[in-house]
């Protein structure tokens, strides 16, 4: 293999630790958060800049829970393809490679952004690579729903890069991200629950058993439908966003109801599908209201 096919191969592999298409959905949120923060348009140097290194913090943040969990992904068929199970990479360039793209992301948002956007980035990073991959996750079966506190700031760091500081709406946009979380990835569980009781990952369906968190996850749908209505209700949106998060949240909930009254794998694994969809269009729906109005 050539120099230049071998450079090609390794950059793949390096890129792959970011995880692309999870941290994409984070920047998408982000990027929400700064148009929402505004009634004009945000200045596209601050969009800029802080979407680089919102990226590239969380991409580290990913690489990082890679080279923590390397021996788990192992052992599971869904990520045993990974970089590092797989032996494409090693631990040393992992770990030089997220600590460079994520501290010039930090620098990106310090220099160009602004200090707070910065320091809740970096908080960010500690709370997934840390408190969630290394304390949580091992530990106790609540670990989604406590570690879902890091994955729900993407909103707030884009606010706070547009304003500078924090209010109620961007905590509310946390708070809808929060609640979402863990019925998207407990419907993940229930079709992988054989892959985290072979790593011996205390999830939700392994320690209580599938019943029981086909349950919570109707639950906790019900609580994001209700949830998702207070951008409404503080008249941070209008008509059109409330019809649109109706509509997502009715179909939330069909599939929650659905997946506890008659589970199937393949409905598991539309339910996890559809959420991701739902955050999505959910968001787009707000900023689609915010400048209809």
């Amino acid at each position: 293999m050539s120099t230049l096919a071998l450079a090609e191969t390794r950059l793949k592999h390096l890129l792959a630790l970011t995880k692309p298409r999870v941290v994409s959905l984070i920047v998408f949120c982000a990027v929400i958060g700064m148009f929402l923060a505004t009634p004009g348009l945000p200045p596209p140097r601050v969009v800029f800049f802080a979407t680089v290194g919102i990226a590239l913090v969380a991409g580290a943040a990913a690489a990082f829970n890679c080279l923590v969990e390397q021996k788990i992904d192992a052992l599971m068929a869904r990520t045993r393809r990974r970089p590092l199970p797989s032996g494409e990479l090693t631990s040393l360039p992992t770990l030089a490679f997220a600590g460079i793209v994520g501290g010039l992301g930090l620098l990106i948002l310090y220099r160009y952004v602004n200090e707070l956007t910065m320091w809740l980035t970096l908080a960010t990073f500690v709370g997934y690579a840390i408190v969630y991959t290394v304390l949580l996750k091992p530990a106790t079966p609540q670990n989604i729903v406590i570690g879902g506190a890091s994955g729900a700031m993407p909103p707030v760091l884009g606010w706070s890069a547009v304003t500078g500081e924090i209010g109620p709406e961007p905590l509310i946009l946390f708070l809808i991200i929060f609640v979402w979380t863990p019925p998207h990835f407990w419907s993940l569980a229930l079709y992988r629950v054989r892959d985290y009781a072979n790593a011996g990952l205390p999830m939700l369906p392994v320690t209580h058993g599938r019943r029981y968190t086909q349950l919570q996850i109707v639950l906790y749908t019900c609580v994001l439908v209700a949830v998702s209505l207070l951008p409404y209700a503080i008249r941070m949106s209008g008509p059109l966003y409330l019809a649109a998060a109706l509509a997502l949240g009715g179909v939330f909930v069909l599939y929650a109801v659905q997946l506890y009254r008659n589970y199937s794998d393949p409905l598991a694994r539309a339910t996890f599908k559809y959420s991701i969809w739902y955050l999505a269009a959910l968001f787009s729906a707000l900023l689609i209201d915010h400048y209809w109005r």
